[in-house]
């Protein structure tokens, strides 16, 4: 809530000043006053005021020439004219020449406090906007999506003209490129970037739990649904839905899905009423949707509808020559929420970083980087610093056993992918099933630690 304004009374009557001053006062209203326009006007020279409570008919300077100077020197005062000789005229003038209202004298202390109540509302408004625009700008940026390489700055063309369309978009490319962020950058971008931007991982649900998630349900459709509760599809109304892992989905849903694309309309789970929602769909996957059709584990209807756009992702070690920049963007991010004096990085320790393939790609490096910075003790990053540096390397020893060697094995794979199970599964060439099934075996645990 924005503070009371500062008031600045004008009247060339000694009455009028002192019991406008002494009412807003009483109010709590910081208040001082001027006797005529020139006094007014070097007032306002020497600080802002935000509200000016000013008289139309004067000695010398009038109201409206006042007015003009003011707004000249500080156009953020509102002002509020005063006159006993109110015309359309003059209240037309005054409202052209920047005036927020007028009064008409004799008038009730309560319409001021009103006419004040409006001008707070307006101000607090004005300072929403002006934040949620400094942000949208900051978003519209792409400042998350970091990369000066050839096939990123062709990236960041096609985001600028896919985002003012309201056409659906498949972002591909392995886990950890950043499709989310290209998600983003598309709605911040966009006509919607007001609305909200939602997003659900697909793969991360099982079925029944990803269609109620996905279009609602109401009370008493299942067990434990003890009240009507609203889907993504709604609260992304007017926005936009992301829907990630969206290969991982389950035919059933997929039909769902594909009705929604072709009638922008949904029910809730165990309702009879048709939602109708504006949404706009972008998703990603990591998948070989066009393998999965053959194996006929995704529609290729569903496909057709999703791929109207496509923006693939390049892996990290396809774009090598972004590595110093997201590197150097990494560091200061987290030496910040460290509360560190910003690192730098040793050409031994970036020549190891060049040199790695990055199964994990920019999640991967990043996860890197703050181990780096959590673990090291130079004023720089050192190779020693790295998971996979020629040290840690050289003092590896294979286990004997073969059980235990396949359990470091599966560690390090979790490791380098940040736990990403598809992505684990896919280096280990194993399914996801078969890895968590390793997992319990051998009691992995995420921090490292085996029981």
């Amino acid at each position: 809530m924005i503070k009371k304004p500062q008031i600045l009374v004008v009247d060339d009557e000694m009455a009028m000043r002192e019991s406008l001053s002494d009412w807003l006062a009483e109010d709590g209203y910081k208040v001082e006053v001027a006797a005529n326009g020139k006094e007014a006007v070097d007032m306002v020279k020497s600080r802002e005021w935000d509200v000016i409570l000013l008289d139309l008919k004067m000695p010398g300077m009038d109201g409206l020439t006042t007015l003009k100077h003011i707004k000249k020197i500080s156009p953020k005062s509102e002002i509020l004219m005063m006159t006993a000789y109110a015309t359309v005229d003059t209240a037309v003038q005054a409202m052209k020449e920047g005036a927020f209202d007028y009064l008409v004298k004799p008038f009730d202390p309560d319409v001021i406090e009103i006419l004040l109540k409006k001008i707070i509302t307006h101000r607090e408004l004005i300072l929403e906007n002006s934040l949620l625009r400094k942000q949208l700008e900051e978003k519209n940026q792409y400042h998350e999506i970091i990369g000066q390489s050839k096939v990123m700055n062709d990236i960041f063309d096609l985001i600028s003209r896919v985002a003012p369309t309201d056409s659906s978009v498949l972002v591909t490319g392995e886990s950890g490129t950043g499709k989310e962020l290209i998600a983003q950058a598309i709605h911040g971008n966009s006509h919607r970037c007001y609305m909200p931007f939602i997003a659900i991982n697909c793969g991360a649900l099982p079925e029944t739990l990803l269609e109620s998630e996905l279009f609602g349900y109401e009370k008493g459709a299942f067990t434990g649904a003890q009240h009507t509760k609203k889907g993504r599809f709604e609260m992304a109304d007017k926005g936009t839905l992301f829907l990630d892992e969206i290969g991982d989905i389950s035919l059933k849903t997929q039909i769902g899905l594909l009705r929604f694309l072709q009638t922008k309309e949904f029910d809730h789970l165990g309702g009879q009423e048709l939602i109708k929602v504006d949404v706009r769909i972008i998703a990603a996957t990591n998948h070989d949707l066009q393998k999965a059709i053959r194996e006929k584990r995704f529609r290729e209807d569903l496909f057709y509808r999703l791929n109207i756009i496509t923006i693939n992702v390049p892996p990290l070690r396809e774009r090598k020559e972004d590595i110093p920049l997201l590197v150097d963007n990494f560091i200061s991010k987290f030496c910040l929420d460290m509360n560190k004096e910003k690192m730098k990085l040793s050409t031994s320790a970036l020549n190891l970083l060049m040199n790695y393939d990055w199964p994990g790609n920019v999640r991967e490096l990043e996860n890197v980087i703050e181990r780096a910075l959590v673990i090291g003790v130079e004023k720089e990053i050192v190779p020693d610093d790295l998971p996979f540096s020629p040290k840690e390397q050289r003092a590896y020893h294979y286990p004997n056993s073969l059980k235990l060697m396949e359990k470091n094995h599966i560690e390090k794979i979790l490791t380098d992918t940040g736990w990403n199970i598809s992505l684990s599964a896919r280096e280990l060439e194993i399914d996801r099933q078969t890895l968590y099934n390793k997992i319990a075996k051998y009691q992995i645990k995420k921090e490292g630690k085996v029981l």
